[in-house]
């Protein structure tokens, strides 16, 4: 198994939340929840990494072995434990010399 490195993103993270919910509507108005499986609220960091153009090749690197298809563990700022994510898309600027940015999204997968 995978370890995200340990390269800390910039403050300004956005964690979302959507619970896997099924909603039973009756015909008088009344209506009826429940949430649905077992992990029914994954969550989705919106992350973004202002570093040096060598940690930056790190992260890049990092991710390109996973594809998007292998998960690895990562801990969210803010998080007292780590989970098992994937990253299907990033995206990579260089807005000075030897300094860039790279913004992803990881998704947190439960699997082993």
């Amino acid at each position: 198994m995978a370890t995200f490195p340990s390269i800390t993103p910039t403050y300004g993270v956005q964690k979302r939340s959507q619970p896997n919910v099924r909603i039973a509507q009756f015909g008088s108005g009344y209506s009826q929840r429940t949430t649905f499986g077992i992990n029914q609220d994954p969550k989705e960091f919106d992350l973004t990494f202002v570093v040096s153009e060598t940690d930056a090749d790190t992260i890049e690197t990092f991710l390109d072995a996973r594809a998007g298809v292998e998960n690895f563990d990562f801990t969210p700022p803010g998080e007292s434990s780590s989970s098992k994510f994937i990253c299907l898309a990033w995206e990579k600027s260089i807005p000075y010399l030897n300094r860039a940015t790279i913004q992803a999204t990881f998704v947190q997968v439960f699997e082993a």
